[in-house]
């Protein structure tokens, strides 16, 4: 039996009639881009976040750098973020010319709180939260030391669509809520596909000058803007998943439950879920100390994994110009050797699901 880390064709045909209708219906309309589909899924995204406001872009990362470039953080500001994150959320920060200031995870491998305040200097102008896994952060201390210090939050949500803390969505904590619907997410597209959430009116028209070659009235451009625009067929499509969300993360959070209830090894380290913060589980982390042995013992039987992440952005290459070096950030180096993230995906059958339990356990 081979089974893949992610098979997003089985999320396609969970709802395959309701996508070619969708599509042939935006197709023949003859408009594909900025017109009904794009308005109708701003406002339902909006709604489904419990935000005010919700822009489409065309990607996760353009979400990230528009935002902060729509909350003027530039040049000689810093950001303070964790270290153990995709390489994108950095780039948002350091696409701005502003300064990444890495903090290590806490044992839910969200950004660790309590080590986010020695940090701050007069140069801080904001915390980037990454939600990372689909776990929501710790997020009752880091809006109070945003409060405390009068800095701006942005939420990374790339992996968190409809994860809640405290019963309040990803997303709504801060000044702007940053989501990714690249096709692998929860609430995935059929390309890429982006967009901010905001309760501020001003930051949500601002934003969407800013998408279209900072343009209000075509041919009459107020900035120097950008193109990105999430175009009428994706929004179209994510319309159709986001009408199934719930049953998606309901999915997701089954095969979760059966992993961490069957998973039984004591080579392997499960997730840990913090009590009050939900999971929508878009990757289903496992810690191994031998994780090359195992991720080359479950290739052996066909069974695809992928490392989430294998370089943390302090180490990588292009931002070496920051100078860290090895030993910077232990936790988060540490993680990067050991995690692994195992089959997890819509449409992921009982018997692949045992598989999979069967091979780890043996390890």
């Amino acid at each position: 039996m081979k089974i893949m880390p992610n098979r997003m064709d089985r999320g396609f045909y969970q709802y395959q009639e309701e996508f070619e209708e969708k599509a042939l219906k935006v197709l023949r309309s003859g408009w594909y881009v900025l017109g009904e589909e794009v308005s109708a899924f701003e406002e339902e995204f909006a709604a489904y976040t419990g935000a005010k406001f919700c822009v489409g872009l065309a990607s996760g990362l353009d979400a990230l750098w528009l935002a902060f470039r729509a909350l003027n953080i530039g040049l000689g500001d810093e950001v303070i973020v964790q270290a153990n994150t995709y390489i994108a959320s950095v780039m948002g920060i350091t696409i701005n010319g502003a300064l990444p200031v890495f903090v290590e995870p806490d044992e839910y491998y969200q950004i660790d709180a309590a080590k986010i305040e020695e940090k701050i200097t007069d140069r801080t102008k904001a915390v980037l939260v990454v939600h990372l896994y689909g776990q929501a952060a710790d997020m009752k201390p880091v809006v109070d030391l945003c409060r405390k210090y009068d800095l701006k939050l942005i939420e990374d949500c790339a992996q968190s669509h409809g994860a809640c803390y405290d019963g309040k969505m990803t997303g709504t904590f801060g000044d702007i809520g940053c989501f990714s619907f690249y096709p692998s997410k929860n609430l995935g597209a059929f390309g890429d596909g982006g967009a901010i959430v905001t309760d501020n009116e001003q930051i949500a028209a601002d934003i969407k000058v800013l998408r279209n070659y900072g343009s209000e009235k075509r041919y009459y451009n107020k900035i120097v803007g950008t193109n990105s625009r999430l175009d009428e067929l994706q929004a179209g499509l994510l319309r159709v998943r986001l009408s199934h969300m719930d049953e998606i993360t309901k999915e997701k959070q089954a095969i979760a439950a059966r992993y961490l209830r069957e998973l039984h090894n004591p080579k392997i380290e499960l997730p840990k879920k913090r009590e009050q913060a939900g999971h929508v589980y878009h990757q289903f982390v496992i810690r191994c100390k031998e994780r090359d042995e195992l991720q080359a013992y479950l290739n052996e039987k066909e069974i695809g994994t992928i490392i989430h992440y294998p370089i943390p952005p302090h180490l990588a290459e292009a931002y070496r110009y920051l100078g860290f070096l090895k030993g910077a950030f232990p936790i988060t180096e540490q993680l990067a050797e050991e995690v692994l993230s195992i089959p997890m995906y819509n449409g992921m059958t009982e018997e692949e699901q045992d598989f999979v339990i069967r091979a780890l356990n043996e390890f």
